[in-house]
């Protein structure tokens, strides 16, 4: 089986509270929206944000609470981004959860939950260099 991931939905309370802040924040704008979700094209897979109550019908599941025990990630080119994009983010609504730092293994990162509490890292990784398409590459 090929090693991907098509689609990542995050279940959320507020649609066009969750627009404003990916596209002010993140500056994502959705490739395809209606009442209950939003899409927004990735490099090399889509990320989606849907309505909670949506999500709980379509999976038979009630009562999905937030998922706090999952990040996402959001990587930068230099090791100056990480503040940047986290004060972008939070102008945006995100909550700072812990201010950016240089973790033991290198590089920098931070930490802000989005309005719905979903939790991204922000980091500089030098050792996960990010290509001209904006992949980010696993090297040791």
């Amino acid at each position: 089986m090929q090693q991907q991931i098509a689609v990542v939905t995050l279940g959320i309370s507020d649609l066009e509270r969750s627009k404003a802040f990916y596209q002010k924040g993140f500056g994502w704008t959705p490739v395809f929206e209606n009442a209950e979700i939003a899409f927004y094209q990735m490099n090399g897979f889509v990320f989606g944000t849907w309505l909670k109550s949506s999500l709980e019908d379509d999976t038979k599941q009630q009562g999905l609470s937030a998922s706090a025990a999952v990040t996402l990630a959001h990587n930068v080119p230099e090791d100056s981004d990480v503040q940047t994009v986290i004060d972008k983010l939070v102008a945006a609504g995100a909550a700072v959860l812990r201010e950016a730092d240089e973790p033991p293994q290198g590089g920098r990162r931070g930490y802000i939950a989005d309005p719905d509490g979903h939790i991204w890292e922000i980091a500089f990784n030098p050792l996960w260099p990010i290509n001209e398409d904006g992949h980010v590459a696993f090297k040791m």
